[in-house]
């Protein structure tokens, strides 16, 4: 196999959790056409099917799939819904998470007094949000002895970011977890399912978007501060990430495994001066 190749597929069944968001959007379009057929998993309905209808446009393949990623029985349903479609699954994206307001510290406010359940709430979301799916869909892949997981982590897990403690948390938890299952799976399977992630920098979505523009879409003083502070002088853009995406899951990275890439414009690498 050679070229572009590598780079394809197609014919691969793709679940794709969070793909109502705007980073999962970017996900679904990018699968899609190296060619898989893409299982959209979210829990909203009206945006899951707008990604269905906007890959089918496009020439491609894609189920709606309604379920929580924290909630064990919906993911098993959805594996169901899946099998019954296309009868296997051949990767796996956890893109599904995001922080939670009480979980982060302003600067105006006591470090002590954390939010613990917005916390933990955080940690479930990202963590565990990344583990149930892992566990329901990659025991498909694991039958069969092939696949490949792709976990999404942050920077922020590898550079410690001010007032984002819970995500701060989840993130570093995520890599920890990615880094253990790559080994388990490899051990265990030969070498045929592999777990990676991307630690994206700073994209600008819904979640974060009240933390870097102001209400004239001006900057705020912490979007400048990123900005500053990555030789690119830019937030990252979704589509940007698809390559790292598609290269993870399909076979041109037949042999890594346990790895975390870093799509962050060389924020992580500068030192800032």
């Amino acid at each position: 196999m050679a070229g572009t190749e590598l780079f394809s597929l197609k014919d691969k069944v793709i679940v794709i959790t969070g793909a109502t968001g705007v980073l999962g959007e970017a996900f679904c379009m990018a699968v899609a056409k190296a060619g898989a057929k893409v299982a959209v998993l979210g829990r909203n309905k009206e945006r899951a099917e707008e990604r269905v209808e906007a890959i089918e446009a496009a020439g491609g393949e894609a189920i709606a799939v309604l379920g929580d990623v924290l909630d064990e029985q919906q993911m098993l349903d959805a594996r169901e819904h899946i099998l019954t479609t296309w009868g296997t699954i051949d990767g796996l994206v956890n893109a599904a998470g995001g922080n939670m307001p009480g979980a982060t510290v302003s600067p105006n406010q006591n470090l002590f007094d954390i939010n613990i359940n917005d916390t933990r709430r955080a940690v479930d979301l990202n963590l565990f949000g990344t583990i149930i799916p892992t566990n329901v869909f990659g025991r498909v892949m694991a039958d069969k002895g092939h696949g490949s997981i792709v976990n999404i982590s942050s920077l922020a897990a590898q550079r410690p970011l001010t007032r984002v403690m819970g995500y701060t948390l989840a993130k570093s938890a995520v890599e920890g977890y990615t880094k253990w299952m790559a080994v388990e799976m490899g051990l265990r399977y030969g070498g045929g399912i592999r777990v990676n992630a991307i630690a994206p920098g700073v994209f600008l979505t819904e979640q974060n978007h009240s933390l870097l523009m102001n209400d004239d879409e001006s900057f705020t003083e912490r979007a400048e501060q990123f900005i500053a502070n990555t030789p690119f002088r830019r937030f990252g853009v979704p589509d940007e990430l698809a390559g790292t995406l598609i290269y993870l899951l399909s076979d041109a990275s037949g042999f890594v495994t346990g790895e975390t890439i870093l799509v962050d414009g060389g924020f992580n690498a500068y030192s800032g001066v």
